[in-house]
């Protein structure tokens, strides 16, 4: 059991929770302990009867059934694995980013379930976050089933397309993705590649509550070497060079 301790706290903060989360809500419908139906997003029962605890639960529920275990037990490996390493990575040591990351997920995909009358958001959000550390290492190199390997921004879209060949609903998936590409694109893409302004800020009582472990300057996790790149480029004075330190590339674990 100690074994089993040490290996859940050296999880990451924000993962540890959201990973505990995952497994202590669904166990808790599974043994009828709380009525499951009390778990689930519902626009009526949200709206109407302000049982305001629903999308919240709904991000962490997962019905244990004969038929759902498996793929209850694959996306709980990708919350583990794709958070981890973005909360480690990308925004190693900025707690408060990668948690507004989180919440600007969450209130899209929120919405969006309310609007569609989705019940579960948990695969949704899961899939967002993969997809953002798919396009921050897109060059990296990933395994999937059968021994193939492609690049990571493929990714999220061969796992939908596996779940729609093997006869899966892939709308969560679709969600998820699209959630993600909002995020990456208002966050790194247009800003960074396009010019644009940036709309998207850490607000500070999340800096406060999860303060930063590094000094200098917190911003919105890193962006892909490409675009930090351009960046340094446009900021870089003419007729000189800088040295700006070593840094680090995203996907080095």
């Amino acid at each position: 059991m100690s074994d089993i301790g040490d290996w859940f706290r050296s999880i990451p903060f924000i993962t540890r929770y959201w990973f505990a989360g995952s497994i202590a809500l669904p166990l808790l419908g599974k043994l009828g302990l709380i009525n499951p139906q009390y778990f689930t997003l519902s626009a009526e029962a949200f709206i109407h009867k302000f049982q305001i605890w629903r999308p919240i639960t709904a991000t962490f529920y997962f019905p244990l059934l004969p038929g759902t275990g498996f793929l209850y037990m694959v996306n709980l490996y990708f919350l583990y694995q794709y958070s981890t390493r973005l909360e480690t990575g990308a925004f190693d040591g900025r707690p408060a980013d990668y948690m507004f990351m989180l919440l600007f997920n969450w209130i899209c995909i929120v919405i969006t379930g309310l609007l569609m009358d989705m019940q579960l958001l948990m695969i949704p959000l899961i899939m967002s976050v993969l997809y953002v550390w798919a396009q921050l290492n897109r060059d990296m190199i990933v395994s999937f089933w059968f021994g193939t390997r492609f690049k990571a921004c493929y990714l999220p879209w061969v796992i939908l397309g596996f779940n729609f060949i093997i006869g899966g609903v892939i709308i969560n998936e679709l969600i998820g993705n699209l959630v993600g590409h909002l995020y990456f694109f208002l966050m790194f893409k247009y800003p960074l590649d396009l010019g644009g302004r940036s709309f998207l800020h850490t607000p500070e009582f999340l800096y406060r509550l999860f303060p930063s472990r590094r000094g200098g300057v917190s911003g919105f996790g890193v962006p892909p070497p490409s675009m930090r790149r351009a960046a340094d480029d446009q900021n870089r004075p003419a007729g000189g060079r800088h040295n700006w330190g070593q840094g680090f590339r995203l996907g080095d674990q």
